[in-house]
């Protein structure tokens, strides 16, 4: 009995070492991915002579509020508030097509039997694995002739025609769906629109909320469309706005560069914050058990 005892002990003091362990090396990891974000706030308070000449010091000496006054004023008599709205505007209205197309495009593949559906999701899949750069200078060919190239319309348009990393996820979502509801619905005079609306639409939520997360953060943080189509400073998003803070023809106002770049990571925390719980559900794929 003493050895049993003596046995249980020695596990319990192995585990209770095991998660001390394992506790301090997720701290320190925490520490090692929150540090630049730190690094970036901390220094939004600093006098632009200090920022880098005591860069490995996290605490400013004094605390230099006027750097989010100064970056809020913006340039060219542009105020900050003009690139905020620009980027919601972006943000919001591209997501809103890119997870409503992708829900509607995910549920043909999903329910429909068509002449070619694998070929085209094939074709779907494979672009997935296509960078940007490829098809970059098609598509600024086209956006082009078209007369779009400096207006919102080519950051905009093309997510109104769905997303292949947002129908993969919401195809996986509805094959979960049992296809007696289907037939159920059908039986009582619901067509496919009716199908997708009242039962997928309801069923799916934590995969068009995980969607839409991704959607806006990717078109919040989008640098290189900006850059490419439009050309006048305001229509410019956050992301083109804080790029004209670094000039290299005159002195950069880096307190007030990272004081804009501090508040612009704002809407996206905010948002895992608030969504954090339909995030988890969408990639795990568990909001449909039960």
């Amino acid at each position: 009995m003493r050895m049993k005892h003596n046995s249980s002990v020695k596990t319990q003091e192995k585990i209770s070492a095991g998660q001390v362990i394992t506790t301090i090396l997720v701290i320190l990891g925490g520490l090692t991915m929150i540090y630049p974000l730190l690094w970036m706030v901390m220094s939004s308070l600093k006098e632009n002579n200090e920022i880098f000449s005591s860069a490995s010091s996290l605490i400013p000496k004094e605390l230099h509020f006027e750097n989010y006054a100064n970056g809020w004023r913006g340039f060219a008599k542009i105020s900050f508030a003009t690139f905020f709205k620009n980027s919601f505007f972006i943000a919001a209205v591209g997501t809103i097509g890119a997870v409503f197309s992708s829900a509607f495009i995910a549920f043909g593949f999903a329910r429909l039997k068509f002449k070619g559906r694998n070929f085209w999701f094939i074709c779907m899949l494979v672009t997935m694995m296509l960078p940007f750069q490829v098809i970059m200078i098609p598509q600024y060919i086209i956006f082009n002739k078209l007369g779009w190239v400096g207006t919102f319309l080519p950051l905009i348009v093309p997510s109104f025609f769905g997303g292949s990393f947002f129908i993969f996820l919401i195809i996986q979502f509805i094959y979960g769906i049992p296809k007696d509801l289907d037939e159920a619905a059908k039986i009582d005079g619901c067509g496919y629109l009716d199908i997708f609306i009242r039962i997928i639409i309801p069923l799916i939520v934590p995969a068009l909320v995980t969607c839409a997360i991704f959607s806006f953060m990717w078109k919040w943080d989008d640098f290189m469309g900006s850059l490419l189509y439009l050309n006048k400073p305001s229509m410019y998003p956050v992301t083109m706005a804080l790029k004209m803070f670094a000039d290299p023809t005159s002195i950069t106002d880096w307190g007030a560069m990272f004081a804009m770049a501090t508040l612009s990571i704002i809407p996206i925390f905010l948002i895992f914050v608030f969504f954090q719980k339909y995030l988890v559900n969408g990639i795990s794929t568990e909001g449909l058990k039960g």
